[in-house]
């Protein structure tokens, strides 16, 4: 009698085992970062409208929200979709064809934004120059289309070089709008 009791037993444990071995994890949601990105004396770019890699903004923004649990859609992975749809193109992307492309990609959400780096005057008694950027984005819910927050993120730095000055000021930005859109989600039960 034992052993049919641990036969059914083990039976019923390896059951649930395999059971639970099926059930899918939840995928992690899918943001799609669309920011223009102009740094000190050069010209506005967009990965989207010109094919090269996500801007220094982007790149912070996306090393933290895949930190916090969130799936990233990197260019390589949007390019066949802006190659059908020559209206993508566009360096400044209006707020339906942000969400047209969430949607063609699946995508959860679209960080919508434009990011601009200045220099300021020399730190005193130094050759260092003081470099800001600003950040304004919109955080759009994909499947209704809704702005979850109106966003803006600032950084500063001092460099001798004032491009070099201008891309970390506009990591230190990318940081901290990061940590706001990771608030935002975390609020909307985003993650």
């Amino acid at each position: 009698m034992k052993k049919k009791i641990f036969i059914v037993a083990l039976l019923l444990l390896s059951i649930a085992v395999f059971s639970y071995a099926q059930v899918k994890k939840p995928s992690s949601p899918k943001v799609i970062l669309l920011i223009t990105e102009q740094n000190i004396e050069g010209p506005q770019r967009a990965w989207w409208a010109s094919e090269i890699d996500l801007s220094t903004t982007e790149a912070k923004l996306a090393t933290m929200l895949i930190a916090g649990g969130y799936e990233v859609l990197e260019p390589s992975n949007l390019n066949k979709i802006i190659r059908e749809d020559r209206a993508f193109r566009l360096l400044n992307l209006d707020e339906g064809r942000a969400i047209k492309l969430g949607n063609l990609s699946r995508a959860n959400y679209v960080v919508l934004g434009k990011a601009v780096a200045s220099s300021g005057a020399n730190v005193p008694q130094s050759n260092m120059r003081s470099c800001f950027a600003n950040i304004s984005a919109k955080l759009i819910r994909v499947k209704d289309g809704k702005v979850l927050a109106y966003l803006d993120a600032s950084g500063n730095s001092a460099h001798l070089d004032v491009i070099t000055g201008g891309r970390e000021a506009l990591a230190n930005a990318g940081e901290d709008l990061a940590i706001k859109i990771i608030a935002v989600l975390t609020q909307q039960g985003g993650r």
